[in-house]
């Protein structure tokens, strides 16, 4: 059974992130760029990446929405769908081909589906479909991903978690996306004095790399409701150390937001005891990576939640935070709701259209209060269906 999406509904002030209005050159963060420039007839170009198992499906579907919100509010999109990850492999042997990475750069923004599978688990390192949206990451320099989690009351059955303690969760996870344990170097397999293989890899971060994050997460968090939990290591980890430095340094500079530290253990058990302490969490590529999934299950289910990836200049990368989910893939069980959620933030942040980010917003809204859903975040009493059909 398919539900429409009503893209005509009245907009819904709902937002990831919850920010102020934008002005007529859409929202400002210090240190990126988050809009393309805008023109009497407004016309952007979309670079999608459909990737891997769901990915082609969740994309489709993010499409059309984005298709008709565009139609309505007055302004054109152009698509190039390209290779990526897996299906690059295939077709081309490696997981993001030049011509890929070339369309991105030069498009407005980025949609991203899902990459990975099982067929190519076994794959040396430089020909797994992960490593091209590491490579992607880096060439389009995103270097802030803001990831959203908030508990819709429409949904707070759906957490794992008793109704109480997920109530109301509304945070967000700044991570930082280009530096750290999965970029450092040294990094490889060698064998020890003793024979034995050995795998090492460097967690790394220059005090620029600590700074500019901090910065969008001061600004984020200024945004919202004034109160920044910057997560590390630091009593063990030398880098987290330099962090914890860093960013108190530049707390001085938001004296109307509250600064907080814990270390990534405590943060990843508070987050389940008690979400609702926290407003935006700031933390580094490998805690934000895993924190944000863990997030990501408050809400009831990884195929809920959006991202945003952007840097100071050229277009932005906007993804769910869901995988490929090849188990499923071509039988319409996913979940697109991320990846349309994600199409909202690309409208916000990548094109500045506040308006038609709103719509998107308020019409995935309207679908869960009539009750449609997917089968991850199905309970008794509701109407089960498949992917919705925004045509």
């Amino acid at each position: 059974m398919a539900a429409a999406l009503n893209l005509n509904c009245k907009p819904y002030k709902f937002q990831f992130p919850h920010s102020k209005s934008a002005s007529s050159r859409g929202p400002k963060f210090a240190g990126i760029r988050c809009l393309a420039t805008a023109s009497p007839f407004k016309s952007y170009t979309i670079t999608l990446l459909p990737g891997d198992g769901i990915g082609p499906e969740v994309v489709s579907i993010a499409k059309n929405a984005l298709l008709r919100v565009s139609s309505i509010e007055g302004f054109e999109l152009k698509f190039k769908e390209m290779p990526m990850g897996g299906a690059a492999l295939d077709l081309t042997g490696v997981p993001l081909p030049e011509d890929t990475l070339s369309a991105a750069k030069d498009s407005d923004a980025v949609l991203l589906g899902a990459i990975g599978g099982y067929k190519w688990d076994n794959n040396e390192k430089h020909l797994k479909p992960e490593t091209g949206l590491l490579q992607l990451r880096e060439g389009l320099k995103v270097f802030a991903n803001l990831r959203p989690a908030t508990v819709l009351p429409q949904l707070v059955d759906a957490s794992t978690l008793k109704k109480e303690v997920a109530e109301g969760v509304d945070l967000m996870v700044v991570r930082e996306l280009t530096g750290g344990i999965y970029f450092g170097k040294p990094r490889g397999l060698s064998t020890n004095e003793f024979g034995e293989e050995c795998g090492f890899n460097t967690e790394v971060y220059a005090a620029h790399e600590i700074d500019r994050i901090a910065r969008v997460a001061f600004e984020t968090a200024r945004r919202r409701r004034g109160k920044l939990c910057s997560v590390d290591k630091a009593n063990v980890l030398e880098a987290s150390m330099l962090w914890r430095r860093r960013v108190e340094k530049l707390a001085s500079e938001y004296p109307d937001v509250e600064l907080s530290h814990m270390y990534v253990d405590n943060a990843a058990m508070q987050l389940v005891r008690n979400p609702k302490q926290f407003d935006t969490i700031v933390t580094n590529n490998i805690f934000g990576d895993i924190l944000s999934d863990e997030a990501s299950m408050i809400t009831g289910s990884i195929g809920m939640l959006p991202s945003a990836s952007l840097g100071e200049s050229g277009p932005g990368l906007f993804e769910p935070i869901h995988g490929s989910a090849p188990d499923i893939a071509g039988q319409d069980k996913a979940n697109p709701l991320a990846t349309v959620l994600s199409a909202g933030m690309l409208l916000k942040y990548g094109l500045g259209e506040e308006k038609a980010a709103q719509r998107l917003d308020s019409a995935v809204l309207d679908t869960l209060n009539r009750g449609f859903r997917t089968g991850d975040i199905y309970s008794a009493g509701l109407v089960r269906y498949f992917l919705i059909s925004f045509l």
